[in-house]
């Protein structure tokens, strides 16, 4: 099945986990402490509204920053646009849009990815598209694994329910230290002289 296609059937937990899981491996883009949304996953654990959490969270980060680049800008967007209301009319095109909204990310720090990003705002690249509808073949490799785990992440949800959250939230983690470790490459990179 497609990621596409595992949006599409995923309920009202596996979309809040999914759209929740891409945020949360993003963070480190945005310098957010890893725990921070912590609140948010323990609310999807035992069924409680999260609204507040959401709010605290978006406070917690404070403002956009002039300075932020194109990823970030995107991670903030992610966490702007959580419904306070969980239902899965409302987070499907939220859990959606993190989905893409994460992929690019990923394709904008790989490495092995063209130097021509879609303009902000704009179409997504079409490997994201295709990625997403199940053909992975164009992908880049950072690209790709991100795709992998938000596959996981809905199927955890969608064979396991409530129980499968501890695995999703282990899934998220490790894509969180891979993105923490590829930022802090970059900026070594950027750093040295004549880069």
């Amino acid at each position: 099945m497609s990621l596409v296609e595992q949006i599409a059937q995923a309920d009202e937990r596996g979309l809040a986990a999914g759209g929740l899981a891409c945020l949360d491996r993003c963070l480190p883009l945005l310098g957010g402490d890893d725990e921070l949304l912590r609140p948010l996953w323990a609310r999807l654990a035992d069924g409680s509204d999260w609204a507040g959490d959401l709010f605290r969270a978006h406070e917690a980060l404070g403002p956009a920053d002039p300075a932020d680049d194109e990823a970030a800008r995107l991670v903030r967007r992610m966490l702007a646009s959580a419904p306070a209301e969980r239902t899965a009319d409302a987070l499907r095109p939220w859990a959606d849009a993190c989905s893409v909204a994460s992929l690019r990310i990923h394709r904008l720090l790989d490495p092995a990815a063209d130097d021509a990003p879609a303009p902000e705002g704009g179409p997504h690249p079409a490997d994201l598209d295709a990625g997403r509808a199940g053909d992975t073949a164009d992908l880049p490799p950072l690209v790709a694994a991100e795709l992998r785990r938000q596959s996981v992440v809905l199927e955890l949800l969608a064979g396991h329910g409530a129980q499968g959250l501890r695995r999703a939230l282990e899934v998220s983690v490790e894509g969180r230290r891979v993105l923490r470790a590829v930022v802090s490459r970059r900026a070594r990179s950027a750093a040295e002289p004549g880069a």
